[in-house]
């Protein structure tokens, strides 16, 4: 009896043994298969925090190239002000200067007529008395000594005269070369206006804007007719007038563009991407670029790519309106920097 109750027990051991071992190997392949399923959201999360930090750099990259852009703008305008301040009171030296040139050349005429008569009169009076000569040679050397004192001082009047023209002359040739790079860069951006809107007559009435204004254009479109709502996926109506905008921008030599990004102020947060309104107005705007840059020869340094969320809005009253991107191009301001600083 012992043999065969040892032997049940050592049975039961063994069952129960098994028994763990199967409860084992089930909890270790649903642990594998929870890990497995988790791989893909945690990539995928990795993925958007990358691509969020990215955005960040980029919104970041665009705050300092707008600050600069528009501090540059007001620079421009400070030294052209002073520019034209000081040609108007180079001007008014060199109308003084003139004046007192003219002046001073009739009173150097007149003296120089007295001192030739009295010359003359002495000639003419050699057999006077010693005592009449004298008298009348030192009147001859004081007039004599007056006419060059005279002629000196209108000597330098005359060199102040031509530097202060010579000056005038430099700073009007300035300001003439600034006025003409603006008006050529005004002109460049009317005629890209018109080729843009040109390029994008079939999207008219459909969301889509063009407006010049502060040297700059405008390019808007709204929302609905890029995205569906929420969706940071550019639809194929919507790509097509971003690809027409980029073949129009291609060869339009040296200029700024950004892409700006803006949303309605409906408040959004979702644990996925985009979780909220920034990263959405960011997230749309990189959409475009890509399509941009895929879709022409663009020069990627002179594109970038930001979002405004919802703190730029065109209409209070129309929240469609504030749902928009918008492609602002801005002429380079360098070459107007490198003659103001020469």
């Amino acid at each position: 009896m012992a043999y065969y109750s040892n032997a049940f027990n050592s049975c039961r051991i063994l069952i129960y043994n098994l028994f763990i071992m199967k409860k084992s190997i089930y909890i270790l392949g649903f642990t594998a298969a929870i890990t497995l399923i988790g791989c893909v959201p945690a990539k995928k999360y990795q993925d958007l925090l990358a691509r969020e930090k990215t955005c960040s750099e980029e919104l970041e990259k665009y705050k300092n190239l707008s600050t600069d852009f528009e501090g540059k703008a007001k620079s421009l305008q400070e030294k052209l002000d002073l520019l034209n301040r000081d040609i108007e009171g180079l001007k008014k030296d060199t109308t003084s200067a003139g004046f007192k040139f003219r002046t001073s050349n009739v009173e150097f005429s007149k003296l120089k007529k007295q001192y030739a008569d009295l010359e003359k009169s002495f000639e003419n009076n050699k057999a006077m008395g010693s005592k009449e000569a004298a008298v009348f040679q030192a009147e001859l050397e004081a007039k004599s000594i007056e006419l060059q004192r005279k002629e000196d001082a209108l000597t330098a009047i005359e060199k102040e005269l031509n530097a202060k023209q010579a000056l005038l002359a430099e700073r009007e040739a300035r300001v003439n070369e600034l006025e003409e790079i603006i008006s050529r860069q005004e002109r460049g951006i009317k005629e890209l206006k018109e080729r843009i809107a040109a390029a994008l007559r079939a999207y008219e009435n459909k969301g889509l804007t063009v407006v010049q204004k502060d040297g700059r254009i405008y390019i808007s479109l709204e929302a609905k007719l890029l995205f569906n709502p929420g969706s940071t996926v550019i639809e194929q109506g919507g790509r097509s007038a971003i690809i027409d905008l980029s073949k129009a921008l291609e060869n339009t030599g040296d200029l700024e563009i950004i892409v700006e990004g803006h949303t309605d102020n409906t408040k959004m947060s979702s644990p996925n991407s985009p979780k909220n309104n920034w990263e959405l107005s960011v997230l749309r705007a990189t959409s475009v670029v890509e399509i941009m840059l895929a879709n022409s020869s663009m020069n990627p340094k002179k594109i970038m790519a930001a979002g405004r969320s919802e703190f730029l809005p065109v209409d209070a009253n129309d929240k469609a309106k504030n749902r928009r991107i918008e492609v602002i191009v801005s002429p380079n301001l360098d070459e107007l920097f490198e003659i103001i600083s020469n």
